[in-house]
Parts: C-alpha cells; sequence; structure tokens
C-alpha cells in the first residue's frame, strides 16, 4: 500500500496552524500552510488503516452487523477548532484521524469499550470521555478514546493521534440529524452554534433519546419525567416543523453519481444546493492523488461554493449511505425515532 509520510516538524505543523486562523497571512504563507495541513492530515492514513483492522476484528465477536467509519478530519472543521480553543495547536489536534464503531446496543457500546481498554497496545491511551455517563448540555452521547500511536517496525508515524468515537445507532442517528440540520441552515450546530431554538431542540431531542435508551439523563433534565421531555420536544418539533424539514432533504437514488472505477478510498461530495452526491473512487496506490483532490474540492467550499467533502475508506455505495450518511442527507433513522416519539405522546396525551 502507498501511504503518505509526515514530512514537516511539529513546529512548521503549529506554525501552519496559526496561519489558517490568521487574518493577515500572505499568499505564500497561506500556500505554506495548506501544503502542511494537507500533507499532515494525509499522514493520519496509515494509522487508521492499522486501527481500522483491529476494530473489525474486535467486532466479530461483539456486534458483526456494526457499521464501521473512517475519516480524516474536514479542513473546515479543523480551522474552526484552532480559533474556538484558546491555545489549541495543530500539532497536537487529537481527532485529526477518527475511526468510528456503530453498533445495536449500549451493553455493546459497553463491551467494545472494555475489550479496547483491557488490551494491550503498544498504542497509548492518552485520554477518554464518557458521554454516556456524562452527556454534553447539547445532548451528544457516545465513547470517546484517543490514542497515540506506536509502531516500532513503521515509527514515521509515532506520535499521531487517534479518536475513536463509540456508539449506538440512534446516537449516530442524532449526530447525523445535528450535522445535516446545520448544512442546511449554515449553521455549526455540531460545534454548539447557531439559533438558540434549534440547539434547544436536539438538546430535548437527546433527552428523549437518552431516556429511551436507560442512560444517564442530559444536562438540565435530570428532574424531568418522560412525560415532561416529550412534551417539550412534542411543542418544540411543531414549532420548527423538524420533520417536515428533515423528510424533504432526503436525496433520491438518482442523484447520487458515482464515477466508474475500483479504489481503495472514496471521494464523497455533497452539494446541498443541488442536493446531489458525487462519489469519486481512488486505488490505495493514487492516495495521495486523492488527497490532493480532497483539499482542492475544500478549497473550493472555502470560496464560498455550498459543497463539502469527505475522504472515507472504500464501500458499496450503501455501506457508504450507513456509514457517512450527513453526507447522503439521509435522517431517516432519527425521522423514524422522533416520529414514534411523537406519536407516543399524542396517544398518551389522549388516554
Amino acid at each position: 500500500m502507498s501511504f503518505v509520510k509526515p514530512k514537516y516538524s511539529k513546529k512548521q505543523i503549529n506554525r501552519a496552524g496559526e496561519i489558517l486562523i490568521s487574518d493577515s497571512a500572505s499568499v505564500s504563507e497561506r500556500n505554506f500552510a495548506d501544503e502542511v495541513l494537507t500533507n499532515f492530515r494525509a499522514a493520519h492514513g496509515y494509522p487508521i488503516n492499522t486501527f481500522q483492522a483491529t476494530l473489525r476484528a474486535k467486532l466479530k465477536g461483539i456486534d458483526e452487523k456494526a457499521i464501521v467509519a473512517q475519516r480524516l478530519k474536514r479542513t473546515p472543521s479543523i480551522v474552526l477548532k484552532l480559533k474556538r480553543f484558546e491555545g489549541m495547536k495543530l500539532a497536537r489536534m487529537q481527532d485529526i484521524g477518527g475511526l468510528r464503531a456503530v453498533v445495536s446496543s449500549v451493553s455493546r457500546v459497553r463491551k467494545l469499550e472494555k475489550s479496547y481498554r483491557d488490551s494491550k497496545f503498544l498504542h497509548e491511551l492518552v485520554s477518554s470521555k464518557d458521554y454516556l455517563t456524562d452527556p454534553k448540555v447539547d445532548g451528544y452521547r457516545g465513547i470517546h478514546l484517543i490514542y497515540k500511536y506506536a509502531n516500532p517496525n513503521v515509527p514515521d508515524y509515532d506520535g499521531l493521534s487517534l479518536e475513536l468515537q463509540i456508539r449506538t445507532r440512534i446516537q449516530h442517528a442524532w449526530a447525523t440529524a445535528v450535522e445535516t440540520m446545520g448544512t442546511f441552515l449554515g449553521q455549526a450546530l455540531k460545534s454548539g452554534q447557531g439559533e438558540d431554538q434549534w440547539r434547544e431542540f436536539f438538546s430535548i431531542a437527546g433527552a428523549a433519546l437518552a431516556d429511551l435508551e436507560k442512560t444517564t439523563p442530559v444536562p438540565g433534565f435530570e428532574s424531568c419525567s418522560a412525560q415532561q421531555i416529550h412534551q417539550r420536544l412534542f411543542e418544540s418539533e411543531k414549532r420548527l416543523r423538524v420533520l417536515e424539514k428533515l423528510s424533504g432533504f432526503a436525496i433520491a437514488a438518482d442523484r447520487i453519481t458515482t464515477e466508474r472505477g475500483q479504489g481503495g478510498y472514496h471521494l464523497i461530495t455533497l452539494d446541498s444546493t443541488k442536493r446531489t452526491v458525487t462519489i469519486r473512487p481512488f486505488p490505495v496506490a493514487r492516495l495521495e492523488e486523492a488527497n490532493v483532490a480532497y483539499a482542492a474540492i475544500e478549497a473550493r467550499t472555502k470560496a464560498g461554493e455550498p459543497i463539502e467533502a469527505v475522504l472515507v475508506s472504500a464501500g458499496p455505495v450503501e455501506s457508504l449511505r450507513k456509514a457517512y450518511p450527513n453526507y447522503f442527507l439521509d435522517t431517516q433513522v432519527f425521522v423514524r425515532q422522533l416520529q414514534r416519539l411523537i406519536d407516543g405522546h399524542r396517544l398518551g396525551a389522549k388516554s
């Protein structure tokens, strides 16, 4: 396999991060920063690939129908994170490379988490977040494990960080709906930004789903009964017409264009205005070319085009849709859960 190797020092990477958020950088400085970021991000490909193999092996004994996804963090998300967190250094950012496992139940989330915590890795578990025990105020739930890569056989990648997220399908559906709605509203809801009414809706929805899965209540809902949460959800959905909006975002199958060719990776591009998805395959040997194409699309996004892209591992379209539903504007699972909660509230109110 042909993988990109890091070629810049931590000092150069951090300088690139400073340039990315600067309002006064020169053209040459911005070109340097873009080149450094493209290489630094692409270098996470090898560690992600090895971690994905381990993840799939672990899931065979826990949940064979689990969804596995891997991605390199989008440039807009990297820049936003550098701006949001004072003192954040690009070389220390822990989620440039990410993997996700989506399993069927909370108990299987815990089994997979335990399997990793009990593993005797050379890779160092440097931090973890248990958002099932301590959900975020915005309603997000899941498990995050941050590893620092270490492999004496390929020391070029030592020290690179990877984030493993473990979620249930319901938690994944909630997160997908947040990203999809954020795309169309033009608001970074995923990052805690945007209109109060939309952030409140997803917090309430997260609280209702936490109650459904019998996990710790979302902050602010500790003293609320299920009936009270469902009433607030019903009122918020009615006011914002969430079901109507999300159902209307769906892309028909014939709006997905897949270029010919086989590849180890796919570059998925969403045009949210035209509601079209383009999938471009790249063989493993052309991974560096794929990263350059990824960066080129992100430059168009930065210039104002309503497009988003993500470079992911290969698979049939249906598998890609399950792993990256927000890029297909696919919120069906969330819509079904929301409809059930609202219908249940209506029936309860009538009885």
